[in-house]
């Protein structure tokens, strides 16, 4: 009987007892495994077919991504040395695995024969669309490559694979280096309560006097947009625009990775016949060709670059005559931004914030999900990783009783160990099985402050921002689209087979629901008096919605396009560094320019250690295809008289959530709105239009 709880797949991971000394066995088992049955297969005179052929590969590799799915994510949330050096020692192995695999040319055969066959024509449509997946993935993988060219092809996904890994320890480290302890009490000035409690909680742990502020989003945030002090901001900000680069140590510079992983996918891209990376990145997504999507989001730019422009001549208006600034540094951006927002719209984010303690955010937000899609969310009981980590299941009423649809774990709080950002991950895929269905599991994560201080007695719950609230919502859109599925292949099941251009749209789409008046009315409380949130402040919040949107929707706009071009038209080594492409950008749709000693790209995580790369603009594609779909409820809410319509939501639910990857999310997305997206939502939701 094999005691590796990584191997154990009865049932939920066994976080109580999974250890970094478990990997490396686990993993060598499974690999061994599933390459004896893709050598037998081959090896089969058999015809392949479905049961036969693609149902047994699809078994043995979910138990490899569940195994190797648990160990990426304790290296996420719980990096610490054990665990980096398991995952960074078995990152080689899988990645050589898979590349072997995606060049197999006699495998490639086996599921070319299988597409090309009878059976092709008798089976489902996502059964179909997964064979279509399977033979372009193949291609990509490099499958038709010279059998001389092979050996170098993998070794360049051996290098990416690891130099991404890096990167992401190199960006977490940096951050983790940073501290700045504070002794004099007047430096504290501006700053809210909670955030001065947390910073002297942080010291206390230390074993130092004062207060300890970390380049953390929980400590760096409050410090850039409230505290008074003009040094304390421009020391935090000079230490968060250069993490990872060459002001700080050499060990954790990220900037030769960068060259080396941009040289890399070029070599890649050339490999298999395209002209740049970004060629290759939009084979299996919506957009057809980086040319396209430049198109796109210059034509967004130019749009909203009059109301960027707008946006800061404003700022630094108020800046000077109000604040005697006649240079508006960018450490002063988000403290002057907070003084006009409260000038302007007679309130505080700080302000709003005491609202949203946690228990009341996450009664609101399960209420939006089960007024929508007619289902109930409940605690539920799970070996976690860390303390504050929860665990809920998601059912729906059915004439037998309630029937299990999903569970998901919710890790909200910010620590050390924990990569920063937020994200959702899965655990188990929804496919069917012998005996039933599987039913899916997601991990929900955040960066949010944790709980601090007392109230009668009792520790205070956590509060959040409403920039918080939306980030929980986000990440639960797409945790949604994982356990609401109702398709039983699991290649396309959930999120699997999605385009990435369009696997923000459920994410995206949930966002909206924060600044409905019908949800954020029953999900506040002010944390010292209990009273929801005014309907006067919510006003106020409103009007406030748009408050630099022109500024924000150019940043999005200048990330992606330089995405795109650093993985199009920008040559590593060539004549033009990184940073002059980045200038170029800025020159052609920035309004607000950041110091020369900025290094914001050698911690762009999402592009070099995230799924990101050339993908960026997907944020903006998608947001396109949210706010119309949006734009439904909006529709709904003239005749139910909520934004809240289970109609509708069962709709979305059924088009869009249901369907996962099974069929082109296009497709997807007329079947709900009943024809092709259009912007003019999102340039309403934007200001940029009228209503």
């Amino acid at each position: 009987m094999n005691t590796n709880p990584l191997l154990d797949f009865s049932s939920l991971p066994r976080f109580d007892a999974i250890r970094p000394e478990h990997v490396a066995p686990a993993i060598v088992d499974l690999l061994t495994r599933y390459q004896a049955l893709i050598d037998g297969l081959i090896a089969s005179p058999e015809a392949p077919t479905w049961d036969g052929f693609a149902a047994p590969i699809t078994d043995m590799g979910e138990q490899l991504g569940r195994a190797w799915g648990v160990v990426g994510h304790l290296h996420g949330v719980n990096d610490v040395p054990a665990w980096r050096e398991a995952y960074n020692t078995t990152l080689p192995e899988i990645t050589r695995f898979y590349s072997s695999l995606g060049q197999n040319l006699a495998l490639f055969a086996k599921y070319r024969a299988l597409h090309d066959s009878a059976e092709y024509a008798t089976l489902s449509p996502a059964r179909r669309r997964i064979l279509d997946n399977e033979v372009r993935d193949f291609r990509l993988s490099g499958a038709e490559l010279p059998e001389e060219q092979k050996p170098r092809f993998k070794e360049i996904q051996e290098e990416l694979a690891s130099l991404s890994t890096k990167f992401s320890e190199n960006v977490l480290d940096a951050t983790n280096a940073f501290a700045e302890y504070v002794s004099d009490p007047a430096l504290l000035n501006g700053l809210p309560d909670d955030s001065i409690e947390a910073a002297r909680e942080a010291a206390q742990n230390d074993e130092r006097e004062g207060w300890k502020f970390t380049l953390h989003m929980p400590s760096y945030l409050p410090v850039m947009q409230y505290a008074d002090n003009r040094e304390l901001r421009a020391r935090m900000y000079r230490a968060y625009a250069t993490r990872a680069s060459e002001f700080g140590e050499a060990t954790r510079d990220n900037s030769k990775l960068i060259d080396r992983i941009l040289a890399l996918r070029a070599e890649e891209s050339k490999m298999l016949g395209f002209g740049s990376f970004a060629e290759l990145s939009m084979v299996p997504k919506m957009a057809d060709t980086p040319e396209q999507v430049m198109a796109f989001l210059r034509d967004f730019a130019v749009r909203a670059r009059p109301h960027g422009q707008r946006d800061l001549d404003e700022l630094r208006a108020f800046a000077r005559n109000e604040y005697g600034l006649d240079e508006l540094h960018p450490w002063d951006m988000a403290w002057v931004s907070e003084k006009l927002r409260v000038q302007r719209y007679d309130f505080s984010e700080q302000e709003v914030k005491l609202y949203f303690p946690e228990p009341k955010v996450l009664e609101g937000l399960f209420r939006v999900v089960e007024g929508l899609y007619g289902v109930s969310i409940r605690p539920d009981v799970a070996p976690v990783w860390h303390p504050d980590v929860r665990f809920f299941r998601i059912e729906r009423q059915e004439a037998g009783g309630p029937e299990l649809v999903g569970q998901f774990y919710l890790d909200l709080y910010a620590r050390d160990t924990k990569r920063g950002g937020a994200w959702m991950d899965e655990a188990i895929t929804r496919r069917r099985v012998d005996g039933g269905v599987q039913t899916p599991v997601a991990y929900l994560n955040c960066n949010f402050p944790s709980p601090v201080g007392e109230k009668d007695g009792k520790p205070r719950p956590a509060t959040f921002t409403h920039d918080d609230v939306i980030t929980l919502f986000h990440e639960t859109g797409h945790g949604l689209h994982h356990l609401l599925t109702r398709v039983d292949d699991l290649p396309v099941s959930g999120i699997h087979g999605v385009e990435w251009d369009a696997v923000e749209l459920p994410s995206q789409f949930m966002e909206n629901f924060c600044w409905e008046w019908d949800v954020l009315s029953g999900m506040t409380a002010h944390a010292d008096t209990g009273e929801p949130l005014p309907r006067a402040l919510y006003d106020k919040m409103i009007a406030a919605r748009n408050f630099q949107s022109g500024m924000q929707t150019l940043r999005q706009i200048e990330f992606s396009l330089f995405d795109l071009r650093l993985h199009h038209d920008f040559v590593p080594g060539g004549d033009k560094t990184m940073l002059q492409l980045l200038d170029e950008v800025r020159d052609e749709v920035a309004v607000v320019r950041p110091p020369d000693w900025n290094r914001f790209p050698n911690s762009f995580s999402h592009i070099f250690a995230g799924g990101y790369a050339a993908g960026y603009y997907s944020y903006k594609w998608a947001e396109v295809l949210s706010a119309d779909a949006f734009e439904a409820f909006e529709e709904a809410r003239g005749i139910a008289g909520t934004v809240l319509d289970t109609a509708t939501g069962r709709r979305f639910w059924d088009e869009i959530l249901a369907v996962g990857g099974s069929r082109p999310a296009l497709e997807s997305f007329k079947a709900f709105r009943g024809r092709e997206p259009r912007p003019d939502a999102l340039l309403r939701h934007s200001g940029m239009v009228s209503a």
